[in-house]
């Protein structure tokens, strides 16, 4: 998921640059939802890690 974060956010730098703003705009808020999406996953699964017993990482 972190990866097609990085994606739509290098999508939004080239729009960016060749001067699409609709799509550079479109592409920011779907990579930073994606990432919200990724962090909140990640600390839940080592919640869910350390509830079992197992250290987090």
């Amino acid at each position: 998921m972190l990866g097609w974060a990085l994606a739509f956010l290098i999508i939004a730098l080239i729009a960016g640059v060749l001067g699409f703003g609709g799509i550079a705009g479109a592409s920011v808020g779907i990579a930073k939802f994606l990432f919200v999406v990724f962090v909140a996953l990640f600390i839940i699964a080592m919640i869910a890690r350390a509830l079992k017993g197992r250290p987090p990482l």
